[in-house]
């Protein structure tokens, strides 16, 4: 089969186009044929190693993947496609089925391997039927924004009638966040540069504020949850205010807080709000397999909307 191979860290350039032995599945396992993947900020992350050895993270990074290169070569951890074939005691899903998925069930049980035309998982992981209404290249922009935007309302405890500031609402995990605000019944400013304020209001947001031009301590506003969706390697101005614009009995979580783990029932949750209109994937960029190098060029920039996907 073909994959994307990684077999060092650095830049873009070191992800390859090459043929590996198609995998077979053990009798808990799916063999998933995979027609869209995507590629994240974490991927990107994990290909450069971009943590030092001595930082916690990154220690427990190389600890887990390895320390001179990918323990898995094939990176990708998140996946759209049909199951080709199921191994003896899988009961949940069969041959046919439409399933989508992301491999990290939680921070120590980290799987990769989605850059590829297939892929083995166990039945338990976290994959469940894509959404009906879906396109594969949708069902894939869904998985790493979804899972994390939800991760991160809950640990908020995210209820109707809050005020909730979304900081970075264009991307991945912010475009989700604001749909997924919305459904839980809250009021929603969405933070984000001049030319995405008009995804951030289509998305349901009910105010948007320029970081590039607005000053948040001029608008006197309190939010009871402010989600950076932004890792703290990023800054600016307005970022600094968020954290002096809450409630007294606010919340202030970052994308960075934390070890998220997601529950299949999460991914289940997302599919039936995909269905119900409720949750609109946000594509940017799409790229075939063997353009990989250019759609993590591009992710690098730190400046697309929403998901970039590749279809296999």
């Amino acid at each position: 089969m073909k994959a994307i191979v990684c077999t060092k860290y650095g830049p873009p350039d070191v992800l390859q186009l090459k043929e590996v032995e198609k995998p077979v599945p053990r009798k808990n396992e799916v063999c998933i044929k995979i027609f869209a993947t995507s590629v994240t900020a974490s991927d990107c992350i994990v290909r450069g190693f971009k943590l030092p050895v001595w930082h916690p993270m990154g220690l427990m990074m190389g600890l887990v993947l390895g320390f001179r290169k990918p323990r898995n070569p094939i990176l990708g951890m998140v996946l759209a496609g049909e199951v080709e074939s199921a191994g003896i005691d899988v009961k949940s899903f069969k041959k046919g089925d439409q399933v989508y998925g992301w491999t990290i069930k939680s921070p120590i049980k980290i799987r990769f391997g989605t850059y590829a035309e297939y892929k083995c998982l166990p039945e338990n992981s976290v994959i469940a039927l894509k959404p009906s209404n879906a396109t594969y290249e949708e069902a894939a922009a869904v998985p790493y924004g979804g899972l994390l935007a939800l991760h991160f309302l809950k640990k908020g405890i995210i209820h109707s009638g809050q005020k909730v500031l979304i900081y970075w609402a264009s991307g991945s995990i912010g475009s989700s966040a604001v749909q997924l605000a919305k459904y839980y019944g809250a009021e929603v400013t969405g933070v984000c540069s001049t030319k995405n304020l008009e995804l951030v209001r289509s998305l349901g947001a009910d105010r948007v504020i320029d970081y590039t031009k607005e000053d948040i301590t001029n608008k006197g506003e309190l939010y009871d949850y402010i989600l950076d969706a932004v890792r703290k390697s990023k800054s600016s101005k307005l970022k600094l205010q968020c954290k002096n614009a809450l409630t007294p009995n606010g919340k202030y979580i970052s994308v960075d807080d934390g070890s998220p783990k997601a529950p299949v029932e999460n991914l289940i949750l997302l599919k039936e709000l995909v269905e119900s209109g409720h949750l609109k994937p946000v594509i940017d960029r799409s790229y075939p397999l063997g353009q990989m190098v250019e759609a993590h060029r591009y992710v690098d920039k730190g400046h697309k909307k929403g998901n970039v996907v590749i279809t296999v």
